[in-house]
């Protein structure tokens, strides 16, 4: 299939990206989202919304699974960002985590539309992260790009994969799987008309070759070229055996930008006549929410509900760029199993959480599992028969997942039972036991860094300290001891600490990479010795940090230099600054205190590229300064 690109200049940025997305090209993302206007929420309607859900919610993309939310939307920067929260209304508080960046200057910039899918690649499920990219300076050359996860974790880490169709310009990429067969759907300017096309895939990031790409939309009829003629970010919805696609129509830039309808009617997903498009629109402007569109679809947490989540304006003069919130609604399917999306939901009313959302929920969460060391008697965070907190032998106790919260807390997960540790309820505060997930306040923990490494867990709602044992007394500090493989992944660029000699570039030093799965990006954290005044080896709240591709080296700072900006170096395990304490952060991230040296890890100048390697500096809370631990094995 011959595809024409036609120049910057007589496109106008004619995309979901916009004319006035120049502007806003160098816009960063920012740790603070803006909320919707204040509304009173009655005690009743606990976890309920208003819309917009936060602003600068270009081109949104929702997934809800294994017990949390994890929503992307389009930066214009050179990074990938992602929130999660265990309840759609947290998504607007949630920590921004930057899971993958770039600095190849094939495909450095300009970063749109991201979908990250759940899909079956050559080893298991995992996730595959499709978005759009290209040069610095221009827009020209924008064209779909494809991630791959680690494991099951939709925060990743990711590898780079490919890009389908680099030499020629292609956006707003998403899946439709039919029939056992996997496709891709996307959008291309031919001529003056902006189209929906589809392509067979071999995998989530190989077009079939051989196989030609057919068009799946042409906007011909009017309110498809309200402004120009646009049809783009198509996104499949399947119920009870039909299949749809929703997209995009007219631009951007205009109040009208609004949602089309197509069915699959055949069984040949490549045969154009098997498709039925829908003469009207099914989601369009009112006279307070303009231009809903770039959609995608998620169902509520017990699967009961269907929901809708876009892109609008509160104003019919906002366009293209950052002032498009995000907004969520839920929708109902007809008799027939016809999608029903009425209308946007006006600012500021009141939305119900998703059903489901309060549990009574048990079920795998993805995270790290930890120890949970307690530092007077040297045993471990357990639970008796009944689900009783009580200190054991490490060797035997529970491991702990601390899930972060769109607040600053988190939910300590059972790993063993899938359960969360509770103080009784909101209402009958008491004993802390294992149970369900209800999110209730009781269920929410304060982790605070302590002296040496020692960390503190207080209860939310009855600010008692983590207790332990038959009767209940107080027990902790605690040091949290990673009990699985993971990466240390930037907050900031994404990319994995990776061990020296990790590639021929680094040579001796320790650097960031993307991920590629290999033994030098991979750590295990042991309980740190230290010296006691007696002269005899004892713990403290440090953990040492070896890579499997040299298990028997420690890592540690340079010649044990306690001055910012010294390297970090695979040394012997005996070396002073061999020590790391790990100090908790809001949205799951750790800063990393040498223990010796008492500077932290750092991303020097926050850089983005691959090879960029990493020191030791003074503290100064920027994610520059906070790594992730992510399970990998």
């Amino acid at each position: 299939m011959k595809h024409l690109l036609l120049p910057l200049s007589a496109l106008l940025v004619a995309t979901s990206f916009g004319v006035s997305a120049l502007g806003v090209l160098a816009q960063a993302e920012t740790n603070t989202a803006s909320t919707s206007p204040a509304t009173t929420i009655p005690a009743a309607a606990a976890g309920a919304f208003t819309n917009p859900l936060f602003e600068n919610g270009a081109d949104p993309w929702l997934e809800y699974f294994d017990g949390n939310y994890y929503l992307t939307t389009t930066t214009w920067t050179s990074q990938l960002v992602m929130r999660k929260s265990p309840t759609l209304a947290g998504l607007a508080t949630a920590t921004p985590v930057y899971v993958w960046s770039d600095t190849d200057p094939k495909r450095c910039c300009n970063f749109w539309a991201f979908e990250f899918h759940r899909l079956k690649g050559p080893n298991g499920y995992r996730w595959y992260l499709m978005y759009t990219a290209g040069q610095d300076g221009t827009l020209d050359h924008q064209h779909l790009n494809v991630l791959e996860s680690a494991g099951d974790d939709p925060m990743g880490p990711y590898q780079y994969k490919a890009a389908m169709m680099p030499d020629s310009w292609n956006i707003d990429g998403s899946y439709l799987q039919h029939n056992g067969k996997l496709y891709l759907l996307y959008s291309q300017w031919q001529g003056d008309e902006q189209l929906n096309l589809i392509a067979q895939m071999d995998n989530p990031w190989t077009l079939t070759a051989g196989k030609a790409h057919q068009v799946l939309t042409r906007p011909v009829l009017d309110w498809e070229t309200s402004g120009r003629k646009v049809t783009e970010g198509a996104a499949a919805l399947t119920y009870q055996g039909r299949t749809f696609v929703t997209y995009s129509a007219s631009f951007c830039d205009t109040p009208d930008y609004k949602l089309g309808l197509l069915e699959l009617v055949g069984e040949d997903a490549l045969n154009p006549a098997h498709w039925k498009k829908h003469d009207q629109p099914v989601f369009s402007r009112t006279e307070q929410v303009f231009g809903p569109g770039h959609n995608g679809f998620f169902k509520s947490p017990d699967g009961k509900e269907q929901w809708l989540i876009y892109h609008g304006n509160d104003k019919a003069s906002q366009g293209c760029g950052a002032t498009r919130s995000l907004r969520a609604q839920k929708f109902d399917m007809d008799k027939q199993g016809f999608p029903q999306f009425g209308k946007p939901l006006a600012p500021g009313v009141q939305v119900a959480r998703p059903s489901g959302e309060q549990g009574p929920r048990v079920g795998k969460v993805q995270g790290l599992a930890y120890q949970l060391r307690d530092k007077n008697s040297g045993q471990c965070l357990s639970v008796d028969d009944k689900g009783q907190t009580k200190l054991s032998a490490c060797q035997t106790a529970n491991r702990w997942q601390p899930d972060a919260m769109a607040t600053d807390a988190v939910r300590l997960l059972d790993k063993a039972t899938d359960k969360v540790l509770g103080a009784g309820s909101d209402q009958q505060p008491g004993s802390q036991q294992l149970q369900p997930w209800r999110d209730e306040l009781s269920q929410q923990w304060q982790l605070k860094a302590a002296a040496d490494g020692w960390l503190t867990l207080t209860n939310q709602a009855d600010a008692a300290e983590l207790r332990c044992g038959s009767g209940q007394t107080q027990c902790g500090p605690w040091q949290l001891v990673p009990d699985a493989v993971f990466a240390v992944v930037s907050q900031q660029s994404g990319k994995v600490l990776s061990a020296a000699g990790c590639s021929a570039e680094t040579k001796d030093r320790v650097t960031q990479q993307g991920w590629r799965a290999g033994s030098c990006q991979q750590w295990q954290a042991t309980i740190a010795p230290v010296a006691t005044a007696g002269g005899a080896a004892g713990p403290d709240g440090s953990v040492q940090l070896k890579s499997l591709q040299q298990p028997e080296l420690c890592l540690a700072i340079r010649d044990d230099a306690v001055v910012p900006g010294a390297a970090l170096e695979q040394s012997s395990c005996a070396a002073k600054t061999a020590r790391w304490q790990l100090q908790p952060q809001s949205g799951g991230g750790w800063v990393l205190l040498n223990a010796y040296s008492k500077q932290v890890l750092d991303l020097p100048s926050c850089g983005l590229a691959d090879n960029t390697a990493l020191a030791q500096a003074p503290a100064n809370r920027s994610a520059c300064q906070i790594f992730h631990l992510r399970a990998v094995k």
